[in-house]
């Protein structure tokens, strides 16, 4: 039991030392790249992706940008996104937005008027700041976003790795079946791929 215990640590101190000092090694399983996003938006013939870049999503925005097949859309503030997304989906397209949950609670009545109104079966990324599955969670901007959620009856799904990415499709396919927005909740910062 000691040998093994003395092995244990010895290739701890080894990922340490190779890892540059960070504790916990992370392997393919448990990271969201922005590449297996893209491919499951891709799939779904998404054509836009309307935004607002922030530092979290910085893999994300390199990755959507040196891809040609999913058109960009920038917007100077998050309640300007469902606006665009609308006149986009009236014009044929399939876009998606992706928003930072702080954004969202600024695009409520976007939100309110036009997607909840309107019926429009959209896919609202947003980024879950401040979220921490095996901690206390002291950021109001994670703590109100899904009773906000529910409040406004927005079914969200919460995707925080790659083994998540079914969820997109689900997501996309409630939203067309009920004619209502879906939020899927980006739980974990994209790490490059």
């Amino acid at each position: 039991m000691l040998c093994d215990t003395f092995s244990f640590y010895r290739a701890y101190a080894k990922i340490w030392i190779a890892n540059e000092g960070r504790a916990f090694v992370t392997t393919e399983a448990s990271v969201l790249t922005p590449s297996k996003v893209l491919e499951e938006l891709r799939k779904l013939d998404t054509t836009h992706i309307v935004w607002l870049p922030d530092t979290e999503s910085r893999f994300l925005y390199e990755a959507m940008a040196a891809d040609p097949s999913i058109e960009l859309i920038q917007v100077c503030r998050e309640g300007e996104a469902i606006p665009v997304a609308m006149g986009l989906m009236l014009g044929g397209k399939r876009p998606v937005c992706m928003i930072q949950s702080t954004g969202f609670y600024e695009s409520g009545d976007a939100v309110r008027g036009l997607a909840l109104e309107v019926k429009l079966p959209l896919v609202i990324c947003i980024g879950y700041r401040g979220w921490k599955r095996k901690a206390s969670i002291t950021d109001s901007a994670a703590i109100f976003l899904e009773p906000i959620l529910d409040a406004w009856r927005i079914s969200h799904y919460l995707v925080e790795t790659d083994d998540d990415m079914p969820k997109i499709p689900q997501a996309h396919q409630e939203a067309h079946e009920t004619s209502k927005p879906v939020a899927i909740l980006i739980g974990a910062e994209y790490q490059q791929s």
